[in-house]
This record gives C-alpha cells, structure tokens and sequence, in this order.
C-alpha cells in the first residue's frame, strides 16, 4: 500500500476529531461513485493499524437510471473481501430529498441489524460547500448553514461519521484514478433537473473563475465555524428552556426569558412553537412574538397555525385555542 497525503490527513481527523475508536464496527456506505470509493480504499488501508470490523453497505434507490450499480458495488466488496449489504427502496419518489431521507433510514436499520456501531459517508468539502450555499439560498439560518457535521447520531446507538470533509472532489477523483479504482458514472449527477447538480455543474465553477478560486474550502470553512456556534447556542438554549418551560398548559416563563440574548429568546420560542403546533412557525411569526416577552397584560399574537394564539397572563406567555378564547 503507498500511504498518501489523503491517508493521513483522514487519519488525523478520526484521531483529532475521536469519530472512531480502535476496534470499531464501522459501516461504510458505498454508492458506487468517486468519493464513496475513495473512502472504501482509505478504510481497507487504514484497517490494519485500527482493527476495525468494516462492512459495505449500498442503498439501491431502483430508479430507472440506477440498473447496474448495485451488482458493482457488491463485487467491489468482494474483491475486498467484505461483507456486502444491500436495501431495494420501493416506490421511492425521484427526489432528492426524498432519496437522501430514505437512504439515511437505510442506512441506520442495515447497521443496526448487523451489529454495526457507526456508519461512515463519503460527503467532502466539495458538498459541504455546496450544501451551505444551497441552504443560503433558501433562506436557512445557522441551524442550516452549520451543515454536514462531522458526526451525529443516527439512532441512539449508531454514529454517522464524514472522515473526508477536509477532500474535495477534484482530490477524490484523483485518488480513484491513481488507484484505478473502478467508478460508476451515475447519469443523474449531470442531470440538470436538480438543482444541486445545478450548483455543482455551473454556480461553483463560476464562482470559482470570477470571485475565489478556493470557494469550496472557504464556504467549508464558514459551516465548520457556524457549526461550534450553532452547538454553543443550542445549549445555552435548552438550559433557558428547562428554566422557563412548563407543559400543563403549555406556557414560558416571561421573566426568565427576557432578560437573555435575542439568539436565545428565537430559540426558545421557535421550539415552543414546534412542539406544539401543527406546523413550524416562519421567522416573521416567531419575530412577532418576542415583544410579547416584555408586554402589557393580555397582549396577544396575531393567530399562528392551526388557529392558536400566544397570550400574555401575568408571567406567562400561554398558548391559547384562538377558536376557544
């Protein structure tokens, strides 16, 4: 085996960033694509000095475009001498939402019968900046631009890991072809159709030619950052919300909150809001609702989905049946 920059850079990570442990029971999700095989060859080289148990596993989303790439990837692990598993989606609408939805279902459930502790994916730099502008564009705030973190858990006993967000996809692909490593080309990735072959195919490359050469790395960047932040803030917020929170009847304690960073008090109302309505409040509802935290008695919001109102009573803000009064 000749060890490559990609070797260690992915060996540092597992080690700096603990997403494996020597001995672990790691499934690797292979597509049949550059990058999923990249990280296949890097795991079976690094396997001696870790001990892990690795096994591939590949999610056959049976869309017209996909005959093939099954039977591929099952030899691939063959050759390497490793247990194959595989899940047929049935009726799987040709999204990619819905792909990616299923695929991490999939995933988790062959894992999870197998005896398997986490799950490795092939997702790079190149996606991780990809998805940060996407969700940009959408509108997303930092829950969205803090995106493809390293490791999360899928279930309670089975990690998701990304060892390769420091690689690009130039890099990969440079990789399998030092290697010889036999890529399936898929036809959807030139497809058009979906915007995030849109990004790939046109945005970056001009971003890349007319703003920075580096946008991946920096875009990469900026989700690494967010994502400590978006951490931070997540705590800070579930320790306000257990000190102002009460379920029966739903209500938040207004003087608690108040006094806190505006950051926190959107938090905490947005998720008092998720829990207990119908559907998730949009930001100008929830940016409604925080001058409730400092208002006159009976103040009230204007209605929010499924025709509830939050009302000020005494320290309360309590969530009201606007159909009920």
């Amino acid at each position: 085996m000749v060890w490559s920059d990609l070797h260690c850079r992915v060996e540092r990570e597992l080690r700096g960033r603990s997403l494996l442990s020597p001995g672990s029971t790691l499934l690797l999700a292979v597509s049949g694509g550059q990058d999923s095989l990249c990280l296949l060859k890097l795991c079976v080289d690094l396997q001696p000095r870790w001990g892990w148990r690795l096994g591939v596993a590949h999610c056959d989303h049976r869309w017209p475009s996909d005959g093939g790439i099954a039977a591929h990837v099952e030899a691939i692990a063959h050759q390497y001498q490793l247990p194959y598993y595989q899940t047929e989606a049935e009726n799987l609408p040709q999204t990619e939402a819905a792909a990616r939805a299923w695929r991490y279902q999939a995933l988790a459930a062959m894992a999870q019968a197998e005896g398997y502790g986490a799950i490795a994916t092939g997702h790079t730099q190149s996606d991780r900046a990809e998805t940060v502008l996407y969700n940009l564009i959408r509108g997303a705030g930092i829950e969205g631009l803090g995106t493809l973190p390293w490791q999360r858990p899928l279930t309670a006993t089975i990690q998701l890991i990304r060892p390769l967000l420091t690689i690009t996809r130039p890099e990969t692909s440079e990789f399998c072809r030092h290697h010889h490593l036999p890529v399936w080309t898929d036809v959807l990735n030139q497809d058009r159709h979906y915007r995030r072959n849109r990004l790939r195919l046109d945005i970056f490359p001009q971003l890349r030619q007319e703003f920075n050469p580096q946008v991946d790395r920096a875009m990469a960047q900026t989700a690494e950052l967010l994502t400590s932040d978006r951490d931070y803030l997540q705590a800070q917020a579930a320790q306000l919300w257990q000190a102002s929170y009460s379920p029966d009847p739903p209500q938040l304690a207004r003087k608690i909150i108040a006094p806190s960073h505006l950051a926190l008090q959107r938090r905490v109302l947005r998720q008092f809001c998720q829990q207990h309505l119908p559907q998730a409040p949009t930001f100008a509802q929830i940016e409604a609702l925080i001058p409730l935290l400092t208002a006159p008695q009976r103040s009230q919001s204007s209605t929010l989905p499924g025709q509830f109102i939050l009302r000020v009573e005494g320290n309360w803000l309590r969530l009201v049946d606007s159909k009920h009064g």
